[in-house]
This record gives C-alpha cells, structure tokens and sequence, in this order.
C-alpha cells in the first residue's frame, strides 16, 4: 500500500472547496525570505512572480487583502524564542530592507499589512476577526516558507474554520523536499491545493455570472 493509498483509507484528503467570498493572503513576501542568500530559497522568487497577477486580480475584484511581515523591535523587548532559535529573525526591524515587502507585490493603502513575532499570521494578531468583518469565509493563501510560516498559517486558518486554499505554485520554501512534503501533508488534513490558474479559472467563472 503507498503513502496517498494509506491516508485515503484512514479518511483524509477530502477538500472543503471555495466558498462565497475569498481573501488573498500572502504570507512573508519580503526581502530577506525571497533572497537565498539570506533566508529564503531559490524558487521563492518563482512564487513571488506567480503572485503578481493573482495579486491583480483580486485587486481588480475588489476583495480582501492581507500582507503579513515579521516585525520585531529594533530594542529587542518584544523578542521570542522563535527569533531565539532563528537568530536572523531579529534583524527584521520595522525599518529594516530585510523585512519589507518585496516590490513586486507592494500593497496598496486599502490593503492590510500584519505584523507578527510567530509562524502563524493568526497568533497573536487581529487576523481572524479582521477576516470576520471583511466577510471572508475562504483564505487563498501565498508566501513562504511552505514548511513554516505558510503551514502554520494554513492549521490556524482551519482551526479558526475558514475555507483554506493554497496555491502551489504561489508559495516556495528554501529547498523542494520541504515544500513538497508539505504541500503533501496539507492537502491530506488543512487544505485544498489547486495551482493558481486553476483557482484563477473558477472565480473568473464566478465574476463573471455576477455581472
């Protein structure tokens, strides 16, 4: 019995498809995560150029949108033992290159930017009551790293029973064998994972028949 034959018979891998109105979260798209000689990885930037005309496209849709950044203060007094362990976390200042986001996917003033210490967007953040309010039932998400920030994002969204979608192509991680494992393990238990044009293809179809 393979792996995907094994999860099947225990009941996971089912999908909770896209719901009535999405927002697109991208998690992490900053400098120092996209650029492989800091801490990202060489296809992170593949995901960041994927983005741009999702990004557009939900622009021009006018739906929600969220940026999320790791910000730590410059006087270390907010500081974890997440930015314990990954000492280079603690360079991502406010005002820091490092942790702005990349100039591709630059928000726009109606766009919201998330701050966070943790993986997750959700923990320790307004995240979840902003979705509420934006009423949001489905969380498309981008960003990086797959194995980190992306994955705990995606468990949070679940756990706070949004729809959860990631795109494949959308997130990228420092090396394959990561990313891929857990594109695998999501799509098993947290998530939906389509590729962008897939996702892009569907709520097309759905503008559409709304206008």
């Amino acid at each position: 019995m393979n792996t995907e034959e094994i999860y099947q018979r225990q009941g996971f891998g089912h999908t909770t498809g896209i719901g009535q109105r999405c927002c697109l979260l991208m998690v992490d798209f900053v400098n120092s995560f996209v650029d492989p000689l800091q801490l990202g990885g060489p296809h992170i930037q593949d995901a960041v150029k994927a983005t741009v005309p999702l990004l557009a496209a939900f622009r021009s849709w006018g739906l929600p949108i969220a940026h999320t950044r790791v910000v730590f203060d410059a006087n270390g007094s907010d500081r974890n033992l997440f930015a314990t362990r990954v000492k280079a976390l603690q360079a991502l200042t406010e005002g820091a290159v490092g942790s702005q986001i990349v100039s591709e996917l630059a928000p726009q003033n109606s766009e919201w930017v998330v701050r966070k210490q943790g993986a997750s967007a959700f923990f320790n953040t307004g995240l979840a009551d902003w979705l509420h309010f934006q009423s949001v039932d489905t969380v498309v998400v981008t960003g990086c790293t797959t194995s980190g920030c992306v994955r705990a994002t995606v468990v949070d969204a679940v756990q706070h029973n949004f729809r959860t979608v990631v795109l494949s192509d959308c997130v990228g991680d420092r090396a394959l064998g990561p990313h891929d494992a857990n594109l695998f393990d999501m799509r098993q238990k947290y998530a939906d994972i389509l590729t962008r044009d897939d996702l892009l293809s569907h709520l097309h179809s759905r503008q559409g028949a709304s206008t």
